[in-house]
């Protein structure tokens, strides 16, 4: 019962965050493609990446953590269906541009960012 709560905590405090990096995104970036969701996809890969090669190969943490963070705020603070939706509506406009370079933006730049915070972890 206790990894629930561990769980839940995490995905509360990431689903908060997630909601104001998006109203902000929303408020000081272009409309044009959907920033807030890039943004947070590449930062939570960057999160996951650097936190799970941290917790594993270098100071091997308590699983507790993973349930706090890598389950709990990466999973509350991430968002594939807002991509998948957002990617979907500039298709929908015509905008293959955008929704080209949505899609390939955000996958690209999660990966290298997932890559960058292990190598990162790794490093330290």
């Amino acid at each position: 019962m206790r990894a629930y709560l561990y769980v839940a905590l995490g995905a509360v405090v990431g689903a908060c965050l997630r909601f104001f990096v998006s109203r902000f995104a929303a408020k000081h970036l272009s409309a044009d493609l959907p920033y807030g969701t890039l943004i947070i996809n590449v930062t939570g890969s960057l999160i996951l990446g650097f936190f799970l090669i941290w917790t594993t190969e270098r100071v091997f943490a308590d699983v507790r953590w993973r349930w706090l963070i890598a389950i709990g705020f990466c999973g509350g603070y991430t968002t594939f269906s807002s991509f998948a939706y957002e990617s979907i509506a500039l298709l929908e406009q015509a905008q293959y541009w955008m929704f080209a370079a949505n899609v390939l933006l955000s996958n690209v730049l999660s990966l290298a960012a997932c890559m960058g915070g292990m190598a990162l972890a790794r490093k330290l």
